[in-house]
């Protein structure tokens, strides 16, 4: 059986007991760090009186997982396996999902356990009052793709969530200043730790205070949706507008990418 399972993202006492049991049956531990996941192993068994020893030890990483992938047989299963990411819950921003996949297409039980999150837990802090949200994961440092993520960010209907690390806090937020300075962002570093603490302004202000601060720590960076003025149309809606054909045509190629000509054949064959 597989077990994935949460890690602190950095207080050692939001680990849960279910969590500390699985983690003391496994036998086989598959890890994104060897090296983070024995640490934290070492810490939790001296905090809660517990042996994690006798443990083998895997990594399983972005850089590795289609070779441990094709290592792996429904065998591997039969002891007590279990997944952890370096911080949090897996699958998010980690390869838990491939395992996870794994399992499903080999009829391998395995289980998730509930647990600390900082997406949720920046959510939850933000305090603003949107019930949907889009996860960005963190954009790449330069070029045409992070600009079209950043963008797709700040167009997006809902909240838009993502992680940034020190290094590139400043970049994001004088860049977000630029694009959209009145747009409203929530930021949180270093959720559950020690030096925990949250912001929340326009861009513009948090660009302004950030250039005279140390930036430490890792961010979870919460971006207000893009106001909307009426409602979004779809092709139903153009469809059946009462609308000259070449007009409608026009619209219909604008939202889907045809040609106006083969629209506007199609709408007179229709």
């Amino acid at each position: 059986m597989l077990c994935l399972g949460p890690t602190p993202i950095g207080n050692l006492e939001d680990i849960s007991i279910r969590s500390l049991r699985i983690l003391e049956e496994a036998e086989l531990i598959f890890c994104e760090d060897t090296r983070v996941t024995k640490k934290l192993l070492n810490l939790l068994g001296e905090k809660q009186n517990l042996d994690f020893s006798n443990k083998e030890f895997k990594s399983f990483h972005s850089h590795n997982e289609n070779n441990i992938l094709q290592s792996l047989t429904k065998e591997t299963f039969t002891k007590n396996v279990v997944y952890v990411s370096d911080a949090g819950m897996p699958c998010v921003s980690d390869p838990g999902a491939s395992l996870v996949e794994f399992c499903i297409q080999n009829e391998i039980t395995y289980d998730v356990l509930p647990g600390a999150n900082a997406i949720l837990t920046a959510y939850a802090m933000s305090g603003f009052p949107h019930t949907t949200f889009s996860f960005y994961g963190f954009l790449d440092h330069k070029g045409t793709s992070r600009a079209s993520k950043l963008n797709d960010a700040l167009n997006d209907d809902k909240l838009a969530i993502l992680y940034e690390s020190p290094h590139r806090l400043l970049k994001l937020l004088e860049e977000l200043s630029i694009k959209d300075a009145n747009r409203t962002i929530f930021l949180a570093k270093e959720i559950s730790k020690l030096h925990q603490k949250t912001y929340k302004d326009s861009s513009l202000n948090l660009f302004s205070e950030f250039k005279d601060i140390n930036i430490r720590g890792e961010w979870v960076v919460i971006i207000e949706p893009k106001e909307t003025v009426g409602f979004n149309l779809d092709l139903d809606d153009i469809l059946s507008l009462d609308i000259a054909p070449k007009i409608k045509a026009k619209l219909i190629a604008k939202m889907t990418g045809q040609s106006i000509k083969d629209v506007y054949q199609k709408l007179l064959e229709n």
